[in-house]
């Protein structure tokens, strides 16, 4: 297996030997403190924010073999509307998970991604250039009176 094969994983080994010699020291400590910060960079950010944009701490290379990082966002709703979300498609590669729930006061509801389909029952829903699209027919459980539902978009970006 060649070394370009091989990704960095966020390993940080947990013994290490610092020599007392302070030149060779100084060269320990700097390395070490790479090693540290690489292992604390490639590890999933767990941050959701509704007001902005977040980098996941994700990076894909199934592209051209080009590194992309994972980005996320959380909407909140009241009512099945449209929500707008002002994000740029041109820096969008292809959105990776989306997700969401609401609650209607008394039992938590899954929401379903990715498809325009009406299905009976069920709140699904897609993303279009300027908006998150609802579909539903009425039948599924409504939103509780005070409630409200998250629903979290996460996509590639190029870097």
């Amino acid at each position: 297996m060649s070394s370009q094969s091989l990704f960095q994983v966020p390993y940080l080994r947990t013994t290490r030997a610092f020599p007392p010699q302070i030149e060779q020291l100084s060269i320990e400590l700097s390395k070490s403190y790479i090693d540290i910060a690489n292992s604390v960079n490639l590890r999933t950010v767990g941050l959701f924010a509704t007001k902005y944009a977040a980098t996941t701490g994700e990076n894909w290379w199934f592209e051209k073999n080009r590194k992309q990082q994972g980005i996320r966002q959380v909407f909140t709703f009241t009512t099945f509307a449209n929500i707008p979300h002002n994000l740029d498609f041109k820096d969008i590669s292809r959105f990776t998970r989306n997700y969401g729930e609401y609650t209607d006061g008394t039992n938590w509801y899954g929401l379903i991604s990715g498809t325009s389909v009406l299905i009976p029952g069920q709140v699904v829903f897609y993303v279009t250039p300027t908006d998150i699209v609802f579909v539903v027919d009425g039948s599924e459980p409504s939103i509780a009176p005070d409630g409200e539902g998250i629903l979290v978009l996460e996509w590639l970006s190029n870097v």
